[in-house]
């Protein structure tokens, strides 16, 4: 009788479950690499288009009723 209850679990069985966890992994990477990359077109330097309204604003380069305005259409 073989080892095991007559089961042969030799080191192909073992081998071939590491290289499964292997491809899983890297599948698994190249998912969450390529979904972070999509996500990421607002690079963390871009202002909104609110941001700069604020601060057109803020610099007197409008007055309050353009601002108020100009911000119904923005949002």
């Amino acid at each position: 009788m073989n080892g095991f209850g007559g089961m042969n679990m030799g080191w192909g069985m073992g081998f071939s479950w590491v290289i499964g966890c292997v491809i899983l992994i890297a599948a698994i990477w190249f998912i969450v690499k390529t979904v972070n990359q999509n996500n990421s077109s607002k690079q963390p330097g871009e202002k909104s288009a609110l941001d700069v309204l604020n601060e057109r604003y803020a610099r007197g380069e409008i007055n309050k009723q353009e601002y108020e305005g100009k911000k119904k259409d923005i949002l």
